[in-house]
């Protein structure tokens, strides 16, 4: 969120002094339990306030039919879930039209939060992290165990696969506590690519397909591992564990993954959950990670003092010479439905996991098990963050906007439905002179601030997840429809919705 002192334009010309204002939320798109007969809302629909006596201080991006978010007095609100709906109800509660205070341990304030697929976490204003919902998302301090991989695990090491794994999982691979797939990309479809980086729409049938496994392997797994009582299947809120003296400042939720950031120890990334395709930066693919580890970004963390750890990873030539990735420190992370991201304060940006449809930025369509610097940035100041199921998306600090990944439903804004496997600048007519100040991404689909206080979406609008008051998607940037007299100050995309804070005039 940006905010500052004095005047500040809202919309046509109107100045709002700073301390004459109250906010507002507004949500559309598919929340079942917020609509009639849990119809889509295809235009921006005012949230009731929790409780008359208090207000809004942020949206929260995630959420598979439901939306969360944080009131003045910093309780986490959730709504538009319903009993059918599932892992929603699980993960979120039967919260219908009226949001309601998430019940967790404590009357410690929230700061921030996140969902995603189904599981939910929040980062207290004392640092303290708390999440729930699938429990293959929730910190045990265990490693899942996979026999039917141990033998796959003990042949890698026979082959030197220990000299590249970080120390404090080493000894847990050698007793068989962790499930690795393989240390190199297992690819099951092939497509190719012109010299731009760009993957058309025909080439996406093999890709499709591949994707089509995986998700059967995916559920296939899930029900091996789960039985079917929701007892099982979820976990209450707990308090995630970290090392002693460690204080979260943001988190973010991928599919099955969890991304933290801290604010003790300079920028440390933290991550727990599924890593099946890298998405947990560990340098090798792992079924489960059930206890937060660190994730070694960029040489001068406190954590990555050996240079030979396998996570760290920035521009490596033939000779295996590391080039240090540009800045000190990590100062933002998002989450995609399998991969990753994070941005230094030097402004470069890191990507990592599943990159079936070019979504890390890396010119292929190989999974980066690794961070690994986006080098087509360089030069480029990024400032902002984004991540869909498919699709990757960041704004530069001249307020460009930035695209690649999947393209299916038009998600990365270029116009085409092409794929494209490197960063591409958005040239749109509509964004014109436009400066970016925020994005946020749902599953297909895009959401922008400008800073002349326009909101713009694109992308899947099955749901009416754009807020353009139809169901017919859009590939290029298309503004939502919103009284001049409110001033946009966030955006936050579930799955399949999204939900903007505003401030307006008493």
């Amino acid at each position: 969120m940006h905010e500052s002192g004095g005047e500040e334009v809202a919309g046509k010309g109107v100045r709002v002094s700073a301390e004459e204002k109250e906010r507002a939320v507004f949500m559309w798109g598919y929340l079942p339990g917020a609509s009639p007969q849990g119809a889509p809302l295809l235009l921006p629909t005012p949230v009731p306030k929790p409780t008359p006596e208090d207000s809004w201080k942020d949206v929260c991006p995630g959420g598979c039919g439901f939306a969360m978010a944080i009131s003045e007095s910093g309780k986490l609100n959730t709504w538009g879930s319903t009993e059918n709906m599932g892992q929603s109800y699980v993960t979120a509660g039967k919260h219908e039209e009226t949001p309601e205070p998430y019940p967790l341990q404590n009357d410690a304030p929230i700061l921030k939060a996140g969902a995603g697929w189904a599981h939910c976490v929040a980062v207290t204003d004392s640092g303290e992290v708390y999440t729930w919902g699938w429990k293959e998302c929730v910190p045990t301090g265990k490693l899942v165990v996979d026999q039917a991989l141990k033998g796959v695990m003990e042949k890698d090491l026979n082959q030197g696969t220990r000299d590249k794994t970080p120390a404090f999982l080493q000894t847990d691979i050698s007793e068989g506590k962790i499930a690795s797939v393989s240390p190199k990309s297992q690819a099951i479809h092939s497509v190719s690519r012109s010299s731009s980086g760009t993957t058309s729409s025909q080439e996406y049938k093999g890709s499709e397909e591949g994707s089509k496994r995986r998700r059967l392997s995916t559920q296939k797994q899930a029900s091996e591992s789960s039985s079917s009582n929701e007892e099982s299947f979820s976990a209450l809120p707990c308090l995630v564990t970290l090392s002693p003296g460690v204080r979260i400042a943001s988190v973010a939720a991928g599919g099955r993954h969890t991304l933290a950031l801290s604010v003790s120890d300079i920028g440390q990334v933290w991550g727990w959950g599924y890593g099946g395709e890298g998405q947990l930066g560990l340098g090798f693919r792992i079924r489960t990670v059930s206890s937060p580890h660190p994730i070694a970004c960029i040489e001068t963390s406190s954590y990555c003092k050996d240079k030979s750890t396998a996570g760290l990873r920035g521009n490596i030539t033939s000779d295996m010479q590391f080039h240090k990735v540009p800045g000190s420190y990590v100062t933002a992370i998002a989450c995609g439905g399998r991969h990753s991201l994070v941005l230094t304060d030097a402004g470069a940006l890191l990507t990592f996991g599943w990159g079936q449809y070019g979504q890390c930025g890396q010119g292929s369509t190989d999974d980066e098990l690794s961070p690994a610097f986006v080098s087509s940035l360089s030069g480029v100041q990024i400032q902002g963050l984004a991540a869909g199921l498919w699709h990757t998306m960041c704004i530069s600090s001249t307020g460009e906007v930035y695209a690649f990944g999947g393209n299916q439903f038009g998600q990365l804004g270029t116009g085409v439905d092409q794929a494209e496997t490197r960063p591409r600048l958005l040239d749109a007519t509509s964004l014109e002179n436009k400066h970016v100040k925020m994005i946020s991404c749902g599953a297909r689909h895009t959401a922008i601030i400008t800073e002349d206080a326009k909101v713009f979406c694109w992308g899947w609008n099955k749901y009416g997840q754009l807020g353009s008051g139809d169901a017919i998607d859009r590939s290029i940037p298309s503004q939502v429809p919103l009284d001049h007299l409110y001033l946009p100050t966030n955006i936050a995309c579930g799955w399949w919705h999204t939900l903007l804070l505003t401030q307006v005039p008493h």
